[in-house]
């Protein structure tokens, strides 16, 4: 989105910050509540004492480390995001190494799933430059936001719109192509109407998330079906239902109070 949008990395890291924690917030609320009329959907009841819980929570240093080195560079001034991503690599070889897993042949599979993932995505990139050179060329950004207005869509309106628009693409589109195809032409008309542009990043990546697991055809619903051992798409789709409600009220909330994502940008940023 930021590369899209040309919008501040680190603001957006910062503005999604206080949102990421709310929806963690409801899919607990959401989680314990299920748990708590059917116990046997939260498995085998474990008893530990606080020193084991303590000690379990040691496990969590090493990625927590990486996400500080990578976020934490950034927010210092200390490196660019690209530089970043550098910084978390390393981090993630001297990790690899301490714990003594690093092997060459560990590298390779590394290197080489790491090539095929950039590949796929450089040709997605330059499809969408090239998508965004044309839309340029032709004005389409510019006669869009023309005929909404003589529409005479609210901004509200317009909101609603898309949040329909993006729930129904992701019946059958994956987030990158979604975001590539989508965001050149929807994200200028909506700042153009007067939303913040990191706002409605936030909002954007949010509803696309929200959009691959709304029922009935959301396309990780399939992905998670792939991945059982058995049972019925509508055990999935049910079970879904719940977090696909969570994070449409903070898409609610975010739109009721913008500053839910902008406080920290503009108290940090």
């Amino acid at each position: 989105y930021a590369v899209l949008t040309n919008t501040s990395v680190p603001k957006l890291y910062l503005a999604g910050i206080v949102p990421g924690i709310a929806l963690m917030a409801l899919f607990m609320l959401i989680v314990l509540t299920a748990c708590a009329i059917k116990p046997q959907w939260g498995g085998a009841r474990m008893h530990s004492t606080a020193a084991e819980m303590f000690a379990g929570l040691i496990h969590l240093l090493p990625p927590v480390g990486i996400f500080l080195v990578v976020v934490g560079s950034i927010y210092a001034g200390i490196a660019t995001p690209t530089e970043a991503a550098s910084l978390g690599v390393m981090a993630g070889l001297l990790l690899a190494a301490w714990t003594r897993r690093l092997s060459w042949h560990m590298l390779k599979d590394v290197l080489e799933g790491t090539m095929r993932t950039t590949a796929m995505v450089m040709l997605i990139i330059v499809a969408a430059y090239f998508l965004n050179f044309v839309i340029s060329a032709i004005g389409l950004t510019t006669q869009l936001t023309d005929f909404i207005e003589r529409l005479g869509f609210s901004k509200w309106e317009m909101l609603a719109a898309v949040i329909v628009f993006y729930l129904m693409l992701g019946c059958f589109m994956e987030t990158l192509s979604m975001m590539i195809t989508t965001i050149p032409i929807i994200a200028p008309v909506m700042i153009k109407l007067g939303f913040d542009p990191v706002w409605f990043g936030i909002v954007v990546i949010i509803l696309i998330e929200t959009a691959l697991i709304t029922p009935p055809v959301g396309l990780n619903l399939f992905v998670v079906q792939n991945l059982r051992r058995g049972g019925p798409l509508h055990d999935v789709i049910v079970g879904a239902a719940p977090f696909v409600v969570a994070m449409l009220l903070l898409l609610l909330l975010l739109a009721l109070a913008p500053g839910i994502a902008l406080w920290l940008p503009a108290r940090f940023g």
